[in-house]
């Protein structure tokens, strides 16, 4: 009879994971490396002007540009598994990554019956699942994590017509779903708005506007958890997945199962999972053959005996 497994929640400190979005020139790049001790990952070299060079000097910052998907989940895996001094990620903007990993996804797709690889949308949902995999990185990654995009008219059908009802972000469509907070950055004079457009956080309202700066950001959040230390994450190694497969094959083990491990991991693929929970499903399987074994072994020893 199987039991209850529920148990008693507690409040657990989670890094912060925003996403900004605004107009070109508002002030998204000044706004999140403003965060602490930023490792700022720009897709559109932006960082290189003058006044990013200095802020980024002063919260002890750091650059990387690139524009290759790829490239981006492997820095994310580099900074969830070292030991370094930095507390913010932030990737400046994703629409460049984004625009890039579709084009991606459309050549690899590409054949005599599908030219530009883009038929029934399907080089989409491969771009949908990878960046699946790169949200679950960053839900395990031990930093704020600041995600900026490009902002686009957002319109609505209105009978036959296309009407214009607002501003919306130009990058993965589900993006807003997956960040506790999310902020429309606006520049109302000169002054730097803040609205908050989706909250699960309490103590910022969804609709209310607030003066953007990283102080009004960290005494809302929380400034010991913005400004902690990040520490690193053992990932599992290849030797230890491929064990677990070779067990998940021989034992024939329900893909629902697997699924199951997954989602409690909160990660896509194994390779994603950490070192500690590899290493626990592992013992799960070994146990579990050890039980085939005894099961096996003690049915041919019944049969042995009805035979006698």
């Amino acid at each position: 009879m199987s039991k209850l497994r529920a148990i008693k929640p507690e409040k657990i400190e989670k890094r912060l994971k925003a996403f900004f979005y605004g107009r070109a020139g508002v002030g998204k790049t000044t706004a999140a490396i403003q965060f602490p001790a930023p490792y700022l990952i720009d897709t559109e070299k932006g960082s290189e002007n003058d006044q990013y060079i200095k802020l980024l000097e002063q919260s002890g910052g750091v650059i990387f540009q690139t524009s290759d998907f790829n490239e981006l989940i492997q820095e994310v895996r580099a900074l969830m598994s070292e030991k370094h001094s930095y507390k913010t990620l932030v990737i400046d903007p994703m629409t460049i990554l984004y625009n890039d990993l579709i084009d991606k996804c459309a050549i690899k797709r590409k054949s005599s019956s599908d030219p530009d690889g883009t038929a029934y949308g399907g080089h989409m949902k491969v771009a949908e699942a990878k960046m699946k995999e790169l949200i679950n990185l960053l839900y395990q990654l031990d930093m704020n994590v600041i995600i900026t995009s490009h902002q686009k008219n957002e319109y609505v059908m209105n009978g036959k017509e296309m009407t214009l009802v607002g501003q919306t972000f130009d990058c993965f469509k589900k993006m807003d779903y997956l960040f506790d907070l999310v902020i429309e950055i606006q520049k109302r004079g000169k002054e730097r708005i803040g609205l908050i457009k989706k909250s699960r956080i309490e103590s910022f309202q969804e609709d209310t506007t607030f003066k953007f700066s990283y102080d009004e950001i960290a005494n809302k959040y929380g400034r010991e958890i913005c400004e902690r230390s990040s520490n690193p994450i053992k990932l599992a190694s290849k030797e230890d997945i491929e064990t677990l497969k070779i067990l998940i094959d021989l034992y024939k083990e329900p893909q629902e199962n697997i699924q199951k491990w997954l989602d409690r991991a909160v990660v896509s693929t194994f390779e994603e999972m950490s070192d500690d929970i590899i290493k626990k499903l592992i013992n799960h399987m070994e146990k579990k053959s050890e039980m085939l074994k005894n099961k096996e072994s003690n049915t041919v020893i019944k049969l042995n005996e009805n035979v006698a």
